[in-house]
């Protein structure tokens, strides 16, 4: 599910090098395709992983953060989880795994707090709600199928996520932290991101959930911008003030980008992942060139 998206683009390329096949949830029909209406009419296809990405993109700067963009964040979310769920639960021959990307919105954003995969959280507000119902639609009855979360950093690639938006102030040298810049910024390369993806559906002694960020927990919004400058050869000093974000994204939706989270991937890599991009610097120098 999700699979035309920036994630679900990545990760059918690495599939398909590795031998699988690989069939879309989709709105639209096509070779390769079932769509959502099919899915609830027909349940699922035989298969032995199920995977859903599918999410309006929460910061879509030309989305206001109102109440009708809330409820397309919540049940675009909520409705894919809980049909992919439900198809499962009622396959004849049910998949040997189920995956859902979540997010670190998770975690209370702090300045001093460090989370793993069993730290708390997931109830202090919209974001935090949003995560513990969205890996709640998708838990199934019984042991018959493996079940996998990756809660996701901020993903860094070439053809979209976060770095999008952001190339060309930075490219133009008016680049800088966002806000006081001191918050942290879990982040994960997009390689990374549908690495863990494959591994998860791979091994089959993973389970439960996984924090999908590299493993540079410590990793601040400034060591970001600064690291992103550098990448492209450009200053990176120009702060984008907290009004600002405040004024595109709105209040609530802000926080994503003016506080953050320091979060390790403790489990992630107690599974035997090794990540191709665990540092920063390299990360941008292979998304920008």
């Amino acid at each position: 599910g999700g699979g035309t998206g920036f994630i679900g683009t990545a990760l059918t390329q690495l599939l398909k090098t590795k031998g699988h096949e690989v069939k879309l949830v989709s709105r639209q029909p096509g070779p390769d395709r079932i769509t959502w209406t099919e899915l609830s009419r027909s349940g699922l296809p035989l298969c032995d992983v199920v995977i859903n990405l599918a999410g309006e993109n929460i910061l879509n700067p030309l989305r206001r953060w109102n109440e009708t963009f809330q409820k397309e964040v919540l049940t675009s979310r909520l409705d894919t989880t809980h049909l992919l769920a439900k198809a499962i639960t009622e396959a004849a021959q049910p998949p040997q795994a189920w995956i859902l990307v979540t997010g670190v919105a998770y975690y209370q954003p702090s300045l001093t707090e460090e989370y793993d995969e069993d730290s708390p959280g997931g109830d202090f507000d919209f974001f935090s709600n949003l995560v513990t119902k969205w890996e709640a639609a998708a838990r199934l009855p019984g042991e018959s199928t493996r079940q996998v979360v990756v809660r996701s950093g901020v993903v860094l690639g070439r053809r979209g996520g976060a770095i999008g938006h952001m190339l060309l102030p930075f490219r133009l040298g008016l680049g800088g932290p966002i806000g006081s810049g001191h918050q942290f910024f879990p982040w994960i390369h997009i390689s990374d991101l549908a690495g863990i993806l494959n591994h998860a559906l791979e091994a089959n002694h993973v389970q439960g959930v996984l924090n999908g960020v590299a493993p540079a927990s410590t990793t601040t919004n400034a060591d970001f911008a600064q690291a992103l400058g550098a990448a492209l050869g450009r200053p990176a000093f120009i702060p984008v003030p907290s009004a600002v974000v405040q004024a595109i994204f709105g209040r609530e939706r802000a926080i994503m980008l003016l506080e953050g989270q320091k979060v390790v991937p403790r489990r992630t890599l107690a599974t035997g992942y090794q990540y191709s991009f665990p540092e920063l610097g390299a990360a941008l120098k292979d998304v920008v060139t």
